[in-house]
């Protein structure tokens, strides 16, 4: 991890692309929308989005685009990384983006959950929760995976 971590939370633009360069390397691009809200002065509630490009490598590219799609919620963590290159007419373009070390799905954003877990013993999976408050929330089932 880097020693200047960035944090952004906010909701998929767009569905990812993923690519894989010719050394096999995976690459996985996004954008993130992240809103502002405060009270102005007349105590109106205002809005603002703010739109960040997201790259992840590796790994955390090809884990995060199994699973991300447009309109999920997500925690990201990781560099800010600027990038320059000449535009076909000439003029020199930069692009500010964050470079992913971790992303987060926020919970909100999660229709459905499965955790297989397994008691140390060998045991059977744990019973899954019966409470009338959870009749409403996806049913998860817990495993423990050895170490």
């Amino acid at each position: 991890m880097s020693q200047s971590q960035s944090t952004l939370i906010g909701n998929v633009t767009s569905d990812p692309e993923l690519k894989f360069l010719a050394n096999g390397q995976a690459k996985l691009t996004f954008s993130i929308a992240v809103n502002h809200y405060w009270t102005d002065q007349a105590g109106e509630k205002q809005e603002k989005a703010s739109f960040f490009n997201v790259v992840a490598w590796r790994y955390t590219a090809e884990d995060a685009a199994s699973i991300l799609e447009k309109g999920i919620g997500l925690i990201v963590t990781g560099r800010l990384e600027q990038r320059s290159w000449e535009a076909d007419d000439g003029t020199k373009r930069s692009a500010i983006e964050l470079v992913a070390d971790n992303i987060g799905i926020q919970a909100r954003s999660i229709e459905s959950f499965e955790r297989k877990r397994r008691s140390a013993e060998g045991g059977t999976p744990a019973k899954k929760a019966t409470s009338p408050r959870l009749a409403t929330v996806p049913t998860i089932t817990e495993t423990e995976e050895p170490f």
